[in-house]
């Protein structure tokens, strides 16, 4: 009853006014147009069309679409979030990323480009050989996929959309994923990043507004900084002492509130943990995570790659001053809601007892916006959650159809991975569905206060054989895979007691026992990593090297050898083979069954993808909907030789010394400021 009142009170400061909904109603337009029109210029009926954009996008795309596919609603409630209840440090994990984005595009697309790959787990096993490590990664990256992105940001899309409208949450984010499901299904990659484009723009646009409305209210810049530390609830006493006690730390503001660089042993965020912990996961994230590294791949070349990762690295300066310092004025404003810590008075406020610092986010964008503003600001926040889990739903569907059902189908046609890779989307929806009841569940923020130490505990393995396996040849599959087997054994050791036990509150601490769980996420991530890495190296020094003619264009060394390449596994091109043969055989006795008729020509026709006139308008539109050509064909399979220039188009690596030039100064002038930025707020 009383999450109830809270919700009745908040619909009347909510989006109910005509001006509010006229912003979102043709926001929505703006985003099915965009996808529509990009549907309409793309190529969607062969799998490096839908799946890579054709290989043909420009700079701009690219670095909007690697920023608007990072930036989930997750980073503004929690960003914001834990500004309000922490300080500036989190910042450092959207700055760390600046540079972390330059090693991409300089040092692993290039390699990953010339091994002239789709997906993250096909370049291992072009790298190493065998099956075994291609199907381990697709697995735990699509489970990384489903409870963790997905999850975190349902959980941060529900808090604005509870605290911001009032709806009902399932009918709410069942929209959403119906609206972010027909763009996905449809479009493909192109789809995704012209609609990225628009959305970084609304996204960017909306935040700067609210910025601006809330540092006018606190009384600037300045007004900030003097009034945090003041920023005090107006309840501190226990309610009931015989049952806990609240310590001055619990409410008060952290003494380094406004310090990046924290004490090494005490803090929230200890620097040295900062520094490489924080390095690691983002190597993981940046440079071998399929939802990024997909974009990058399907960049025009590789100046036009390097140039979106600077776009994106100066856009990553930003969310400290759009997300983190409003999270934080927030506080000021509201003391008495973000800074509750009453459990009673927090259940009443937000309906979570552990602290209600999520909601300063939408707090603001609720109080402080004028009419139609407030509906802009509502587009930004579901354009972050859309763009966001659109750009999993398509990477997902991409591992999915190449590195798993491939290997059970390999024959499997075009069209059948197209297929495949739509439904599979689909699954991934209702998977979606499913897990909303556990996201509420975990209102008291559980879910988005573990994404951070998850990825501390699974990804630090990924990282190590991604780096070594792209930089160091003596590397082979049996150290890279038991390398990984050993990395994911010791995370589960540390996660699943985490789980058990919980991780506690400031009133409650957990129970966890400190051998465990006693040291920082981060720096478990750097204990991790370097295990992985010794287990790698020892392994590989102690079994036979790969030679050299199976690893030309495949590590950083070689990237620019012009030898042929001999591949470890060569299943690639038997798949290719009976790919092609099973077509052949189709159109073989589709040739003879229509001989017998006597309609060579009518077959024919269909087979060269154009329109059988007795095809119903409705199978038409359906055709075209999907990408698979009037009447459901899929456009004509390129030969052997149209593929093999297509893949020598696509690997090529060499720039123009001008524009090459350009992009280097605008990487070390990037890194100049960011290092300014650090140090300015160190």
């Amino acid at each position: 009853m009383e999450q109830e009142s809270q919700v009745s009170e908040l619909q009347n400061t909510s989006i109910r006014n005509p001006a509010d909904i006229s912003v979102i109603s043709f926001y929505f337009l703006v985003v099915i147009g965009v996808g529509l029109w990009s549907m309409c210029r793309t190529n969607r009926g062969t799998v490096g069309g839908y799946f890579l954009a054709g290989r043909n996008m420009v700079w701009w795309p690219i670095g909007a679409s690697l920023f608007a596919s990072n930036i989930g609603s997750g980073h503004f409630v929690g960003l914001a979030g834990t500004g309000a209840a922490n300080g500036l440090a989190v910042a450092g994990f959207e700055w760390n990323a600046m540079f972390i984005v330059l090693l991409l595009g300089w040092l692993f697309v290039p390699v990953y480009l010339t091994a002239g790959v789709i997906t993250m787990p096909q370049y291992l096993k072009k790298r190493f050989g065998g099956q075994r490590i291609r199907l381990y990664l697709s697995i735990l990256s699509l489970l990384m996929y489903i409870f963790t992105k997905i999850s975190v940001d349902m959980f941060s899309g529900a808090v604005f959309i509870q605290q911001a409208l009032g709806w009902n949450i399932y009918v709410a984010v069942i929209a959403l994923l119906i609206i972010t499901t027909i763009y996905t299904v449809t479009g493909g990659l192109a789809a995704l990043m012209y609609t990225d484009t628009v959305q970084t723009f609304v996204m960017v646009g909306g935040a700067f507004i609210l910025m601006g409305f809330a540092f006018n209210e606190v009384g600037g810049y300045q007004g900030l900084f003097d009034k945090y530390m003041n920023a005090l609830p107006s309840q501190m006493q226990s309610p009931t002492p015989s049952l806990y006690n609240i310590s001055a730390s619990c409410y008060m503001p952290r003494e380094d509130s406004f310090h990046m660089i924290r004490d090494a042993v005490s803090s929230d965020l200890p620097w040295p943990a900062v520094i490489l912990g924080l390095s690691i996961n983002s190597l993981w994230y940046w440079c071998s995570d399929q939802v990024i590294v997909q974009r990058c791949l399907a960049g025009k070349n590789l100046t036009h790659v390097k140039a979106g990762c600077i776009l994106c690295g100066y856009l990553k300066l930003l969310p400290m001053f759009l997300m983190v310092m409003p999270g934080m004025i927030s506080r000021i404003l509201y003391p008495d809601e973000i800074a509750c810590v009453i459990p009673e008075e927090c259940k009443r406020i937000c309906g979570t007892e552990v602290g209600c610092s999520n909601i300063a986010y939408p707090k603001l964008v609720v109080s402080l916006m004028p009419s139609g503003l407030r509906g802009l600001m509502l587009a930004v926040m579901l354009a972050a959650l859309m763009s966001s889990l659109a750009s999993i739903f398509n990477s997902s569907g991409t591992l999915f159809t190449m590195d798993i059902y491939n290997r059970v189908r390999p024959q499997a046609s075009d069209k059948e991975l197209l297929i495949v890779g739509r439904v599979w989307i689909l699954l991934l929806v209702g998977v979606s569905i499913a897990w909303i009841p556990l996201v509420q569940a975990a209102q008291g923020g559980q879910l988005f206060d573990y994404i951070q130490s998850i990825s501390s505990y699974l990804a630090p393995p990924i990282a190590a054989i991604f780096l070594l396996g792209v930089f160091v040849k003596r590397v082979n599959e049996q150290g890279a895979f038991w390398g990984m087997v050993g990395g994911l054994a010791m995370g589960m050791a540390r996660m699943i007691p985490e789980f058990i036990y919980g991780t506690g509150s400031c009133l409650f601490p957990g129970t966890c026992p400190h051998l465990i769980c006693g040291v920082h996420y981060l720096y478990f991530a750097v204990i991790l990593f370097f295990a992985t890495a010794a287990i790698v190296i020892g392994v590989s020094l102690c079994t036979s090297p790969i030679p050299d003619k199976h690893l030309h264009r495949l590590v950083f060394s070689l990237r620019h050898s012009k030898e042929e390449r001999i591949d470890l596994d060569t299943e690639e091109e038997e798949e290719a083979e009976k790919r092609e043969g099973a077509r052949r055989r189709r159109l073989e006795q589709a040739e003879m069954a229509a001989a017998k008729n006597g309609k060579l020509e009518h077959v024919m026709e269909v087979e060269g993808s154009k329109a059988a006139p007795s095809c119903s308008w409705l199978r038409q539109c359906v055709g075209w909907f999907c990408g698979l050509g009037a009447g459901g064909q899929v456009q004509a399979e390129p030969s052997l030789e149209e593929k093999a220039e297509e893949m020598r188009r696509t690997t090529d690596i060499t720039e123009h010394p001008t524009w090459k030039a350009v992009v280097n100064v605008n990487a070390v002038i990037m890194m100049a400021l960011s290092m300014f930025l650090w140090g300015y707020y160190a």
